[in-house]
């Protein structure tokens, strides 16, 4: 089999919510999302996705993805889509660094290599366990007495496990988490994300002042150096995010005793083949995971579900649907959650079929 030619589309996501804040008053109203439709000479069709968070998250940013796609997609052609550790080399010898680019290929692959073979990808990503598995949901950035009412709202649709946006002030972020915690019920759980938001002395201040509230910090700090600092003088079981961009990095954090859970995005390590590698590790450390993407619609949502659902349920602290955040459905198929929970698809590959009307015309295609 063979990669005979590669279409990128543009989809623009707005949200429910209008609008989406986390720490230093970034925002994003409409995600710009990437879409990958890779055709083989056999006839199977793979689809893949990539929505960064904004170009001020990550190293990455959505016009990017298609310029790196126009650099590397040329020589995919003639490659076979089915041998994704050859294909994965390729692509880091053609473009070195900007994993999120490689991403979209890379899923797409694993949706041919599952419709190949008749399966799901979750069943050839290690196997399903159970029915389905849970979900958290991100708490936009706000008043405390907003983004507690907000939990007490989602709560009501069936969450249970809520990351709330910090890395603020710090006396309002203080108010935020109580605000917040005073809405939990047994058998929930709270994360306290600041997204790289404050100094060392504020997450200093911060967990000190919320060390009677059960709740994990995630990724107080800017640096690797900064949140090591913090997790060796904090109480709270504590979440890396961004500084785990690679396998070097999550083993040096591994190594230092540096995190209880981690948070492993698919575009942000390169696709599901690289995260495959990082989440298998995790299970045999014993580290829990977070497993989920920087943002997307319903193919990235699909990815996520195969990922998290053949994830043994006790490593997997929680995943997420994106797909419920914003107003538009690229895709027919995708997983829909229910009661704060999400199951992948049973249907080969991904499981998706792309909406043409909400596509449109691809903005380049590579033969």
């Amino acid at each position: 089999m063979k990669i005979s030619s590669i279409h990128v589309y543009q989809v623009l996501l707005p949200l429910h919510e209008t609008t989406y804040k986390w720490s230093g008053g970034k925002s994003v109203t409409v995600f710009d999302s990437t879409i990958v439709r890779v055709e083989t000479d056999k006839g199977i069709i793979g689809h893949g996705e990539v929505c960064p968070l904004g170009p001020a998250y990550l190293p990455a940013y959505a016009a990017g993805v298609r310029t790196g796609l126009q650099e590397i997609g040329s020589q995919l052609i003639g490659c076979n889509p089915l041998e994704l550790g050859k294909l994965n080399l390729l692509m880091d010898s053609l473009l070195k660094g900007h994993p999120y680019v490689k991403s979209a290929i890379d899923i797409a692959c694993w949706d041919i290599l599952g419709q190949q073979a008749k399966l799901p990808v979750c069943e050839l990503l290690g196997g399903r366990y159970g029915d389905d598995f849970i979900l958290y949901r991100a708490i936009s950035q706000e008043s405390p007495d907003l983004m507690a009412a907000r939990v007490a709202e989602y709560r009501r649709e069936g969450y249970r496990r809520f990351q709330l946006k910090v890395g603020g002030d710090p006396d309002t972020d203080i108010a935020r988490i109580r605000a917040v915690a005073n809405e939990l019920q047994p058998g929930d759980r709270l994360v306290a994300d600041a997204n790289t938001g404050w100094t060392q002395h504020e997450a200093q201040r911060v967990t000190r002042a919320v060390r009677d509230i059960d709740l994990y910090i995630e990724q107080p700090c800017i640096n690797y150096e900064e949140c090591l600092n913090i997790r060796q003088n904090c109480d709270h079981p504590f979440i890396l995010d961004e500084n785990i961009d690679s396998l070097s990095m999550f083993l040096r954090a591994y190594g230092d005793k540096a995190m209880d859970a981690v948070n492993l995005k698919i575009s942000k390590l390169g696709g599901l083949t690289r995260i495959k590698q990082i989440r298998d590790l995790c299970v045999q450390l014993g580290i829990g995971m977070t497993l989920e993407d920087t943002w997307g619609g319903d193919i990235t949502t699909a990815a996520i579900a195969h990922l998290a659902h053949s994830t043994p349920p006790e490593f997997l602290f929680s995943s997420t649907d994106f797909n419920s955040y914003v107003t538009v459905s690229i895709a027919t198929g995708a997983p829909q959650r229910q009661n704060g929970r999400l199951s992948a698809s049973t249907q080969p590959g991904l499981g998706i079929s792309p909406r043409a009307e909400v596509l449109g015309k691809p903005l380049f295609v590579i033969h």
